[in-house]
């Protein structure tokens, strides 16, 4: 078995991936673990693999693990359109959740556009969301520098540069990417050799509609002050895809959130300072237990 899908079986080996057909489109997730329900939620052109270091220790802590490959993405469905629709990953989404059925409402914990996705959730149901962990969190296109923004508006451009550009050139990109953050935890690199290689692989399958998504995202702006849930926003101050100031705003809008920043990391801190980035999960998640916290 070759490298490539020993990173594509890491959770696997010890669960289950089951696949459902949610409204006609696969959903791929995995499932670790017992106790009370957390559901893991990644960002744009990503996997279910971003939390291969979250997992393990949420599943040892006592927790119900359950991480998914949104729609377009990793080894779920991927409708043939052009432009995919934040609405539709939203039903996709929530269309899994209720296929779960489960006996308590779970804490999600989303990145990037994960994180307005699960933000989104709250706001439309938030008697079904125990509380928020929010990494990175993309809630209106203003977070965006100029230059992304102008990017994304030629999704169909963004698509056919990702179908053409060759495996190894997108690797190249994101070494060169890691390296010029370098430094976290005294490495070279900002991200481990495996989260380059998987970065890479999630790249390459990502459906090339998926691009369009950023211009279609409800500004959640006016909404944030009636997110009423337990919330932790953690975030890497030299994020270059999103404005690190567009955090702090958000944690004073919501009610009941809490912000934690992770200094030298960037867009993905769960992958580059998974250590650090746990930790703060697993004290927020504490709050639960002992009450300090309450849903």
């Amino acid at each position: 078995m070759s490298w490539q899908n020993d990173m594509e079986n890491t959770l696997q080996a010890s669960s289950f991936t089951p696949e459902l057909n949610i409204r006609n489109q696969k959903v791929n997730y995995i499932q670790k673990g017992e106790g009370a329900p957390i559901l893991l939620v990644h960002g744009i052109a990503a996997s279910l693999h971003d939390w291969d270091e979250l997992v393990p220790v949420l599943a040892q802590n006592g927790y119900s693990v359950y991480a998914l490959d949104l729609l377009g993405h990793g080894k779920s469905g991927k409708p043939k359109v052009r432009s995919y629709q934040a609405e539709w990953l939203f039903e996709h989404f929530a269309g899994w959740i209720d296929s779960l059925n489960l006996t308590q409402p779970p804490i999600l914990c989303g990145h990037s556009l994960g994180g307005y996705l699960s933000l989104e959730y709250a706001r439309r149901f938030p008697s079904r969301t125990r509380g928020l962990i929010l990494s990175n969190p993309y809630y209106r296109l203003g977070q965006l520098s100029a230059l992304l923004r102008l990017s994304y508006h030629r999704p169909h451009l963004n698509g056919l540069i990702v179908e053409k550009t060759p495996h190894w050139m997108f690797r190249m990109i994101i070494d060169a990417t890691s390296l010029a953050m370098g430094r976290t935890s005294g490495a070279d690199h900002a991200l481990p050799e495996k989260v380059r290689h998987q970065t890479t692989v999630d790249y390459k399958r990502t459906a090339p509609g998926v691009y369009n998504l950023p211009n279609t995202v409800t500004d959640l702006s006016p909404h944030l002050s009636q997110i009423d849930l337990p919330t932790l926003v953690i975030w890497g101050n030299r994020d270059l895809t999103l404005a690190p100031v567009s955090f702090p705003p958000l944690v004073e809008t919501m009610p009941r959130a809490q912000g934690k920043v992770i200094h030298g990391a960037g867009h993905v801190p769960h992958q580059s300072n998974p250590v650090e980035y746990n930790q703060m999960v697993m004290e927020f998640l504490e709050g639960f237990k002992s009450g300090s916290v309450s849903s």
